[in-house]
């Protein structure tokens, strides 16, 4: 089984550095143009199938990589982002923070301890939902030997990866995914290989890292 898990395009929100978590945000034009580069370095993949979040984003951007194949594509509550609750919407860069905590710092620095917004979600919840994904398809007989398309948010990307290939000392692996960053796993008979890390197919020109810690 070959796995491309990949990042959504770009929002409006992203460029804002608005916390997106569960708002149902769409693409933005240059999310669909950047969408649309990463599909045509893609064409010659045969996907067999697709499992995208259900928020409009990531369903797009799968639904853009995809496009003229006759490839089902499924949507997976699992793979939904990170809930930030109350947060969401709110500015989080130096230049517009509006985050009612003096720990928000801990969703860079130490994710696991990272307490969101009212109503919202930590890293373990969300990486017991991912983890859940990720063993469900090792265990579907259907899966084996295939090549899927996942398409998912930036700290789920993450925590997927924490399942795929476990790395207790540095849960964002350098950083967040850029938007369109694809990482490519092959996994055999349980054991998980790491193909491509954040592969991006655009050019330096349009990298952006929205959420770095110094943002």
């Amino acid at each position: 089984m070959r796995l491309y898990i990949i990042r959504h395009g770009e929002t409006d929100w992203n460029v804002e550095g608005r916390l997106q978590g569960q708002a149902d945000i769409e693409l933005n034009k240059n999310g669909v143009r950047l969408a649309r580069v990463t599909a045509r370095a893609m064409k010659d993949i045969n996907f067999d199938l697709g499992i995208s979040s259900p928020l409009s984003r990531a369903v797009e951007t799968a639904e853009i990589i995809l496009k003229d194949r006759e490839v089902p594509l499924l949507t997976d509550d699992r793979l939904m982002e990170l809930s930030f609750g109350s947060w969401e919407g709110l500015g989080c860069h130096k230049n517009n923070f509006e985050i009612p905590s003096d720990h928000f710092d801990d969703f860079n620095l130490r994710p696991m301890e990272f307490v969101p917004g009212e109503g919202g979600e930590t890293m373990p919840e969300l990486c017991r939902r991912t983890d859940e994904f990720y063993q469900d398809l090792l265990q579907n007989s259907e899966y084996q030997g295939k090549t899927i398309l996942i398409a998912t948010h930036g700290c789920t990307v993450r925590a997927l990866m924490n399942s795929v290939l476990p790395n207790e000392d540095d849960f964002w692996r350098g950083s967040v995914p850029m938007n369109c960053a694809v990482n490519v796993v092959d996994v055999s008979s349980g054991k998980a290989n790491l193909v491509e890390a954040d592969k991006v197919y655009y050019g330096e020109e349009d990298w952006n890292d929205f959420y770095s810690a110094e943002a």
